[in-house]
C-alpha cells in the first residue's frame, strides 16, 4: 500500500544509531524501494526506519508499506527486534560468487553472445511461423 511519509508516526525505536544511509539511498535512487516497510493501523512505524529516512532524505513523499493491524505493543516491539535482528551478511565467499556472476553477465564471452544471438533468431522465425 503505498502511503504518505507525512502520515508516517514514529515512535521510541530500539534502534538508535541509523548508521550511514548512502549506500542505501543509492540503491533506492536505482532499484527504488524492494522491500515495503511495516506500520500498525495507526501508521506508527514497526520495521523500516532506515529505508523510511532515506525515502525522506531522497525527498520521496510517499512510501510502499505493509499495514498488520491487531499488533499489541509486545508484537510491535518483537517484530523490530526480528526484523533487525534475523538478517544475515553474505559471506566473502558468497559476494565474490555474486560480483563475479554479475561481471559474466554484464561482459559475457564470444560464445554466449554467439549463443544469445541464435536463441533470438530462432525465436523470431518460430514466432513467425506460429502466427501463420
Amino acid at each position: 500500500m503505498l502511503v504518505q511519509i507525512k502520515d508516517i508516526k514514529i515512535k521510541k525505536r530500539v534502534r538508535k544509531d541509523l548508521g550511514n544511509l548512502e549506500d542505501l539511498k543509492d540503491s533506492m535512487r536505482i532499484y527504488g524501494l524492494m522491500n515495503p516497510i511495516t506500520l500498525n493501523s495507526r501508521y506508527e512505524l514497526i520495521a523500516g526506519e532506515r529505508r523510511l529516512q532515506s525515502a525522506i532524505q531522497l525527498g520521496w513523499t510517499s512510501i510502499n508499506a505493509n499495514i498488520i493491524d491487531n499488533l499489541t505493543e509486545v508484537d510491535q516491539l518483537e517484530m523490530e527486534i526480528e526484523e533487525n535482528n534475523q538478517r544475515k551478511e553474505f559471506t566473502d565467499a558468497e559476494l565474490l560468487e555474486g560480483y563475479k556472476r554479475l561481471q559474466r553477465l554484464r561482459n559475457p564471452n564470444i560464445f554466449y553472445k554467439i549463443y544469445l544471438f541464435f536463441k533470438h533468431l530462432f525465436q523470431k522465425i518460430a514466432d513467425y511461423f506460429h502466427k501463420k
